[in-house]
């Protein structure tokens, strides 16, 4: 069974700058609700359909297929709008690997980094980039950008 144990965190825009040239990724949501999530994504040359568990803590259950690219074109004509528009970038800070995703469309403005560990519990290094944990905020799960997108928000970060 695959397990997904992802942190979340803010970046701190005046610390950071992109390496590279980051990969565009589109997404949709088939399903999205607090018990499961089923997602397809664009990622450059790359698709994959994704289905998540419920979030316990850090962790949930994650189930990822490389698929087609013109099923996934198809399937996302399917899904509910706006859809998640990113570009994202990896780098390595210390012994891990960081996504960081800088967020436009409906959620412009917004830059997350994630970082998946071992255990719950795992020791990282910090980048000097990396602002507040939201790890335990819904609001910045992609389904949840999707329904309520960062330019609609009451209080910007």
């Amino acid at each position: 069974m695959a397990k997904e144990i992802e942190r979340k965190f803010l970046v701190r825009k005046e610390l950071w700058l992109p390496r590279g040239e980051g990969t565009e990724i589109a997404q949709g949501y088939l399903a999205a609700d607090a018990m499961r999530a089923v997602r397809v994504r664009l990622a450059g040359q790359s698709a994959y359909l994704t289905v998540k568990g419920p979030t316990r803590g850090v962790e949930r259950l994650e189930f990822e297929y490389a698929i087609p690219l013109d099923d996934a074109r198809a399937m996302l004509a399917l899904c509910e709008r706006p859809w998640i528009e990113k570009r994202r970038y990896r780098e390595r800070y210390g012994a891990h690997l960081w996504e960081i995703d800088c967020f436009s469309g409906e959620n412009e403005g917004l830059i997350v980094a994630e970082i998946e560990l071992a255990a719950a519990d795992e020791a990282f290094e910090a980048p000097p980039w990396l602002g507040e944990e939201v790890s335990d905020d819904s609001r910045y799960l992609n389904a949840s950008l999707m329904r309520m997108p960062f330019s609609r928000w009451q209080k910007k970060l």
